[in-house]
């Protein structure tokens, strides 16, 4: 008598791919297929992913994709133990108003169980402008926490031991004056620069195809980037020195693919220019970071991730010739998509946010920041924040997903997705070597152009209600939402500034114009600029007044690609 269980009988007498097939044609007569089955970044599912696919038996069962977790190519997770062991650093991007404000911000999330800070700045820092220039006026304190000199850093982390905290700082432009701010900090606290972990966002290169937050030419800022790479390296072991972001030029209308190969891109841009200046990639290639985004379309997302890490490796083993296998593992922080947040019926936020966590974490992300209700309405109240980090408690304690390790791993439709994204990206990056590089890519406008088409075909799709936004086009409320939102108090800027003004008083000139010039001499030569901008914001220069030494001998970005 035959075993019951036996393989080959189960699948003599198991329904067929065509017995399939015919029902979908009976089933498609009385309900017809839905027009909008594409994921929002356009890519075609299939409906059903099943052995009879041609890759299904290599895509399900191959060792050399898949392998174990914490081993190559890391498509399972970069960790042996993964979340079974730690559990990734949870983050709520902070940061408004004043120093003060923030300060108080920072402890609230670290007593509510928050294991890392991560900086918001506000746009006249980011530009390079101090909060009584012309320029910043009515912007002081909005979208993130002024600063302009060092003192302001000092006052954000007040009562905070930085070697005790990751502190995450995200800007680009002026990242080398900030990171400065932050390790004069560290040595007022008289703690050793090798003890400061955290990362510096310092990728400026996605600020000219996706943000606009650039000031000096893309060659003068990629030399800062390296002066950084170079610094770290020396001085700061614990230190990322770079998060390498794809999150902006998803925000930006990028598709998933072009996430990722845009932000490959670049990182290769990055490596190249730190060989050049004479580093080797084995001694900074563990300190490089990435930054990406959690968009809606759970698998794509999930699949998307898991991709980057086999994407990150073989370009490190194939293009680059690392050795050290520790070396080629792709670390990066996930944010979920602020883009996708409504105004209309905000409370749908917190469920966007909450499956878009998800995914970075059946993603296997070391670091995640879950957007607050609110966003698109203004800065995050201090219950709507909460309520986002609860979020990620929530998936970390109560949903049991922390218990096994990459659990899609041999699903035919997650392979499958995993290999196209990991296709088209390597497609997308031989056309930028094609262009001549990176750099030519962001000059020719072949970078910009690429998201723009993208984000144009999505708001097309949405406009013509090929694609479903709960409460926008589709289930809208009956009344608006009335939600308590964050206000900037507007008494805060005329504040800052007169504290600042009273601060410029109190510096004693002839020291800050020597730091200055020292700042000059050494972007005029090939002295690497972070010592003198360190020792500059110890005198007491000010953010703008060191961006304007950098302007006089670096001049400003124009953009001639016009797009």
């Amino acid at each position: 008598m035959k075993d019951p269980m036996d393989r080959d009988l189960v699948l003599s007498s198991s329904p067929k791919r065509t017995d399939w097939d015919t029902l979908v044609e009976k089933s498609v007569g009385r309900f017809p297929l839905r027009p909008d089955l594409t994921a929002p970044s356009r890519r075609k599912k299939e409906a059903i992913y099943d052995p009879h696919r041609e890759d299904a038996a290599d895509l399900a069962d191959s060792r050399e994709t898949l392998g174990f977790p914490g081993l190559p190519p890391f498509t399972r997770g970069v960790q042996p133990t993964m979340y079974r062991g730690r559990l990734w650093t949870m983050r709520q991007y902070s940061g408004f108003g004043s120093t003060r404000q923030t300060n108080e911000r920072f402890h609230y999330l670290l007593s509510k169980g928050q294991t890392g800070l991560s900086m918001a700045f506000d746009l006249p820092t980011q530009m390079g402008y101090d909060s009584d220039h012309d320029l910043a006026r009515g912007e002081v304190g909005r979208a993130g926490v002024p600063i302009s000199r060092f003192e302001d850093m000092a006052q954000a982390f007040e009562g905070i031991e930085l070697d005790r905290v990751s502190v995450s700082m995200t800007i680009n432009a002026t990242g080398i004056i900030l990171l400065a701010c932050y390790i004069a900090v560290a040595r007022r606290q008289g703690i050793g620069l090798d003890r400061l972990s955290g990362t510096l966002q310092n990728d400026v290169l996605k600020e000219y195809v996706s943000r606009g937050t650039y000031i000096y030419p893309v060659e003068a800022s990629l030399r800062i980037t390296t002066d950084i790479f170079e610094f770290c390296t020396r001085e700061m072991p614990r230190y990322n020195f770079i998060s390498i972001s794809g999150y902006h030029i998803r925000e930006a209308g990028s598709t998933a693919a072009q996430e990722l190969a845009f932000t490959f891109a670049n990182a290769i841009a990055y490596i190249e220019a730190a060989r050049q200046r004479g580093l080797e990639i084995a001694d900074f290639a563990n300190r490089l970071s990435f930054f990406f985004n959690a968009h809606s379309d759970f698998l794509e997302e999930i699949a998307k991730f898991r991709a980057a890490r086999r994407i990150w490796y073989r370009i490190l083993t194939d293009r680059f010739h690392v050795i050290d296998e520790g070396c080629k593992k792709l670390r990066f922080h996930t944010q979920t998509g602020g883009s996708t947040l409504t105004a209309q019926d905000p409370s749908n936020n917190i469920v966007r946010v909450a499956l878009q966590a998800l995914s970075a974490v059946l993603g296997g992300t070391q670091s995640l920041h879950t957007n607050a209700l609110d966003e698109a309405l203004a800065l995050p109240t201090e219950e709507s924040a909460r309520i986002a980090l609860r979020t990620q408690q929530i998936i970390a304690h109560e949903t049991g997903v922390t218990e096994t390790i990459d659990p899609f791993a041999g699903s035919f439709c997650m392979e499958a997705l995993t290999s196209e994204i990991e296709t088209e990206v390597f497609e997308t990056l031989s056309r930028i070597d094609e262009l001549g590089g990176t750099l030519r890519a962001v000059d020719s406008g072949y970078i910009q152009r690429a998201i723009q088409d993208s984000a144009y075909a999505f708001q097309k799709d949405l406009e013509a209600s090929r694609r479903v936004i709960v409460g926008v086009n589709a289930f809208k409320p009956e009344r608006p939402a009335d939600i308590p939102v964050q206000s900037i108090d507007p008494t805060l800027e005329p504040g800052i500034i007169k504290e600042l003004k009273a601060f410029r008083l109190s510096r004693d000139p002839a020291v800050v114009q020597s730091r200055l010039d020292r700042v000059r001499e050494a972007a005029s030569g090939d002295v690497n600029l972070v010592w003198p901008v360190v020792e500059a914001v110890e005198s007491g220069a000010t953010l703008g007044e060191i961006s304007d030494a950098l302007r006089e001998v670096f001049g400003e970005y124009v953009d001639e690609a016009g797009v």
